[in-house]
């Protein structure tokens, strides 16, 4: 996995060219068996980012060898890289022969804080937000585009893994952070974004104004029809600034949710990607 190059225009102001110069201090280690876990191998791993200690999740297929193509799975809002819906999802993926990464976004799992977590959730709202909101979600919103860049720049020595077959995956919270995310980074060769939307955060971390950046990838954006916490409008917003080559996908279900069937064409979706 090379090196991003540093994007230019509005996102580039997520990811500051310091990522690319400090040192990352991984540590990576098995992790103990659990039954829900039965045929793939856990991995406990660590890295430095904008001086923060950031935990991680890596699940490889069971048989070991590779090299396996790499998704980044990540967690909506009050979630872990531990989630159970992250398992439902990413579990049968592994068996099928691909490695997934999770990590605990800022404020969550292993680096929560039940005070600052209500503020930034407030964020969300959008510019009506209290200053302080919007502040935070800013902060928030830049150092979990910088941990996701750092997760792979901590993964890229696997021997396991490879280089040029890595997607990106997410959930809700997950998936509009990823909508300022995957743009900037050109190691990605695609994306499946559920239950996001556009018009989250300050006007210019909107996910819709950033989308745009990741045309010429294959796009797959997945929303339920009952979603009471990302509006039919805010989801449309999104599918329309993103360009080709993009997929749309409803699901009749609310947000917490969504069917199994959803968890299938992501898989489908990023199995076509990566080729596997």
């Amino acid at each position: 996995m090379s090196a991003p190059t540093e994007s230019e225009g509005p996102a580039a102001s997520v990811v500051g060219p310091w990522r690319l110069r400090e040192p990352l201090s991984t540590w990576t280690a098995p992790l103990p068996p659990r039954d829900a876990w039965a045929g793939v191998r856990p991995f406990r791993f660590e890295y430095s980012s904008r001086g923060d200690r950031v935990p991680g999740l890596l699940l490889l297929p069971a048989e070991g060898g590779g090299p396996y193509p790499l998704v980044l799975l990540q967690h909506g809002a009050g979630g872990s890289k531990t989630s159970d819906y992250l398992d439902a999802a990413r579990l049968p993926w592994v068996r099928r022969g691909v490695a997934v990464a999770s990590i605990d976004f800022p404020l969550h799992g292993e680096r929560a804080s039940a005070k600052l977590t209500e503020v930034l959730l407030a964020g969300l709202a959008g510019p009506g937000g209290s200053a302080d909101a919007r502040s935070l979600w800013t902060d928030f919103t830049r150092q979990a585009a910088h941990d996701l860049g750092r997760a792979l720049d901590a993964l890229a020595p696997h021997p396991e893994l490879d280089p040029d077959r890595v997607a990106y995956a997410a959930f809700s919270l997950g998936a509009i952070v990823g909508a300022l995310y995957c743009p900037q980074d050109p190691r990605l060769s695609g994306a499946a974004l559920a239950l996001g939307g556009g018009g989250f955060g300050p006007p210019l971390l909107d996910p819709a104004h950033h989308i745009a950046r990741f045309t010429g990838r294959p796009l797959l954006l997945v929303n339920a029809t009952r979603d009471e916490r990302v509006p039919r409008s805010a989801a449309e917003a999104l599918h329309a600034a993103a360009g080709e080559p993009k997929q749309v996908l409803w699901f009749e279900s609310g947000h917490n949710d969504l069917p199994g069937i959803a968890f299938k064409a992501m898989w489908e979706f990023l199995a076509k990607t990566l080729a596997v």
